[in-house]
């Protein structure tokens, strides 16, 4: 929890008095946490499992936005700016959850102003991942995106294997699909390119990175 950046600026004793102050919730895989277009006044720090945030066109289209693991908070928004949910949080395998209220993160706040700076500082990381999304959609092929979606997700869940970089991402194609912001057929032809070069194996819901160093240059 200390990686969360709600506690990253907090002494141990601080934190603990932080945590007692927000509730627990338990969400298995597919679960809703809330829908876009809900109000929302609280925010959610991962203690364990996946959360996937995605939205939903006037078509029916989905497009996932980020997929988040433990230590990652969502939410934040409605603490600063009370008003509608932007997207809709999924459980993507089972998970657990805490969460701290409005009124409660300003009264603490009054007393903490460095984490209302560590806040910010998180904030203005999440804006500029966003920022660097819509470049990556200009400007990027849909097999540089795919090789820069799995150097990501193996930096936050991946670990070491015999064989490389065993990345359990517990996403199914088309929810991969959406992350990259293409078509599943062509998602699954980039996957398939990268195993035949031999840089990539594909497991159940999750993949083996082999050659790190070719996918971070395919996916310049």
């Amino acid at each position: 929890m200390k990686k969360a950046p709600l506690f990253a600026a907090l002494d141990d004793e601080a934190a603990t008095a932080l945590q007692q102050s927000m509730t627990s919730s338990r969400l298995e895989r597919g679960d809703i946490l809330f829908h876009e277009g809900d109000q929302g006044d609280r925010l959610y720090v991962i203690r364990e499992g996946k959360i996937k945030l995605g939205r939903t066109s006037s078509d029916g289209r989905e497009n996932l936005l980020a997929i988040l693991g433990p230590g990652e908070m969502f939410g934040e928004l409605s603490l600063f700016d009370p008003g509608p949910r932007t997207a809709t949080a999924t459980a993507v395998a089972e998970t657990q959850l805490i969460g701290l209220g409005h009124d409660n993160l300003q009264a603490f706040l009054t007393d903490r102003p460095e984490v209302a700076a560590t806040l910010l500082a998180a904030l203005a990381r999440r804006l500029r991942r966003t920022n660097e999304t819509l470049a990556d959609l200009v400007f990027t092929d849909v097999p540089g995106r795919v090789a820069k979606a799995l150097l990501d997700l193996s930096s936050r869940f991946g670990r070491p294997a015999e064989e490389g970089i065993l990345v359990a991402h517990d996403l199914t194609q088309e929810e991969l699909a959406q992350l990259v912001g293409a078509s599943r057929e062509t998602v699954n032809k980039a996957l398939a390119d990268f195993a035949t070069r031999g840089w990539i194996k594909l497991e159940a819901r999750a993949v083996i990175l082999i050659d790190v160093e070719r996918l971070k240059r395919r996916a310049r």
